[in-house]
Parts: C-alpha cells; sequence; structure tokens
C-alpha cells in the first residue's frame, strides 16, 4: 500500500508512529504537507502537486489536520478522494467533527447522551438563553477549541453572562454547555478504530482545574471501557462518518455522556497509558480500506 498522511510536522509522536507501524507492516508512507499541496480541478480530471511534482497512486490518506488550517485541509483530503484513494475519515466527516454545533445537533439527533447545550447569537438574548440552560456552574467552549483551550467554566450567573458578552464583543463562536459535577474533574478517551475501541484511559484534571486535557496538566491511567462505553462512543464516531476517532466520554448519573468527538486524536498520551499499538491498528484498518477500495474500482472496470 502507498500511503499518504497528511501533516504539518513529521516529527510530531504521532505522524511518526504511524510511519513507523506503516513501514512495519510493509507499507510505503509519506509525509506531506497539506499547505504544500495545491490542485487542478476540472471536468475532465483532477490533479494535485507537491513541491513542484505530480501526487499520483496514492492508494490510502490518512489526515491529521489541525484546527487551524482545517478548511484547505479538507480541500486537499477531499482532492485525493476524488482521485480514488481511500481515507477512513473523509473530509466532510472532519468538517463537521470541528464544528461543535452541527456535532452536537447530529449527535442528539440521534439519541447519544450529552450534557445540555445552548447556542445563541443577539446579545439580547443572553438572560434567557442562559435561562434554557438552568443555574450555573456553566462550561463555555469556543466551537472550534482543542486540547482544552478556549473552555471556561464559571459559577455565578453574573460571570456566564459577562463571559457571553466579551465572547460576543470578540466576535467569537461559542456553546455553552450545563456542567457535570459528578465527574470530578475526570473523563474517558475512547480511541475508536473502525467499529472497536480498541483502547481507553481515564484523564482527570490536575488539582484547581476542570479540564482534564493532558495539555493541561491532566493525568492518564489506562481503564476498561464498559459495555455501553463502547456502544456511545462507537456510534458517536459513526454518525460523523469517522472511522478513526477519539470519543471523550463524562461518566454520569444519566450514563455515559459525549463531550466531544475528535478527528485527529493523538497518539502519544493513550499509547503510553495503554500499552496498546494504536497506530498498527489504524494502518491495518487502512490496508483493509484501501484493498477494498480497489477491489470495487477492479469490478467497475
Amino acid at each position: 500500500m502507498k500511503l499518504a498522511i497528511l501533516s504539518r510536522n513529521s516529527k510530531l509522536y504521532s505522524t511518526r508512529r504511524l510511519v513507523e507501524a506503516a513501514r512495519e507492516h510493509g507499507h510505503s508512507a509519506r509525509v506531506l504537507d497539506p499547505l504544500r499541496c495545491y490542485m487542478r480541478i476540472a471536468s475532465d480530471g483532477f490533479d494535485m502537486h507537491y513541491k513542484g511534482r505530480a501526487l499520483t497512486g496514492y492508494e490510502a490518506v490518512l489526515p491529521r489536520i489541525g484546527a487551524s488550517i482545517t478548511r484547505y485541509g479538507t480541500a486537499v483530503l477531499h482532492q485525493f478522494e476524488l482521485m480514488g484513494s481511500y481515507t477512513p475519515n473523509r473530509a466532510d466527516a472532519i468538517a463537521r467533527a470541528r464544528d461543535k454545533l452541527r456535532a452536537h445537533q447530529l449527535l442528539a439527533a440521534q439519541g447519544i447522551g450529552m450534557p445540555a447545550t445552548v447556542f445563541g447569537d443577539n446579545p439580547d438574548d443572553t438572560v434567557d438563553l442562559l435561562s434554557m440552560l438552568g443555574a450555573p456552574p456553566h462550561v463555555i467552549k469556543l466551537n472550534e477549541s482543542s486540547q482544552g483551550a478556549g473552555v471556561i467554566l464559571t459559577e455565578k450567573p453574573s460571570a456566564s453572562r459577562s463571559v457571553v458578552e466579551t465572547l460576543r464583543g470578540l466576535y467569537a463562536n461559542f456553546l455553552v454547555q450545563e456542567f457535570i459535577a459528578e465527574a470530578e474533574g475526570a473523563d474517558l478517551r475512547c480511541f475508536v478504530v473502525g467499529d472497536d475501541v480498541v483502547a481507553a484511559m481515564r484523564r482527570q484534571a490536575p488539582k484547581g482545574d476542570f479540564r482534564s486535557n493532558l495539555h493541561r496538566g491532566g493525568t492518564a491511567e489506562a481503564v476498561l471501557a464498559s459495555d455501553d462505553e463502547c456502544e456511545v462512543a462507537i456510534r458517536a464516531a459513526r454518525v460523523l462518518g469517522l472511522g478513526v476517532a477519539g470519543v471523550d466520554l463524562i461518566r454520569s448519573h444519566r450514563g455515559p455522556l459525549v463531550l466531544e468527538v475528535n478527528a485527529s486524536p493523538g497518539l502519544e498520551g493513550i499509547e503510553a497509558a495503554t500499552g496498546v499499538d494504536i497506530a498498527g491498528k489504524i494502518i491495518e484498518l487502512l490496508a483493509k480500506g484501501a484493498k477494498n477500495t480497489r477491489s470495487r474500482a477492479n469490478r467497475k472496470a
């Protein structure tokens, strides 16, 4: 299999592990900076070049596209799709997952549990908007936040109003959610590959914080996710169309609630915590998907 990994930095742990795993499985792998890919789009076909040379023959593409380049990165990925490459996370699926509002609507429509969420645009509606959610504490999230950045906990109505008004003044898109106190600053990262949760870890926020992200000083330990938690994680990834996803759950009195579905989950923390060769499992999924894509193409021919 000839594999392209879309990543801006070939030295990142996740990117390096995926390259290593691909080569261990006998495949060729090349890291491509999506911002150096450029495209020709025409009714007679689709072409793409990279640093002056044509990109051809890639049977599979694995996107590691950061939030800051979602628009261009997904356009590059879609071009690969149009050129016949297989990917477990299609461009439209990544776009859905990155838009927290859209993702929450899609998940809720399928009956997947999550913290109650409100969203509005007009400052005149702020008081009533917050009343729809209920009394604080409230969690306020920028719509495209990642790794815990842009996530704020407010404990009084006046603080919620103040943060909302400030973000509106900055023309930021954000959501407001209920705070699940019984989670005690912990969440569960379930790593979905295909139709399975291949690894899970419990992340605990540091003292004085409620964000459990490892980049924010959180700690992690391997856990065995329950059948209900695995089912919710797999369903959430499937609803958004993702074959590879990090699904963040919170354990509540109502059962597992989805906080977020990450379309480009990091490998370092969860591989270290669990000892699972997640990169290898992703490569196996890619090889299987590429083979099926070739078979369909041959039948059409």
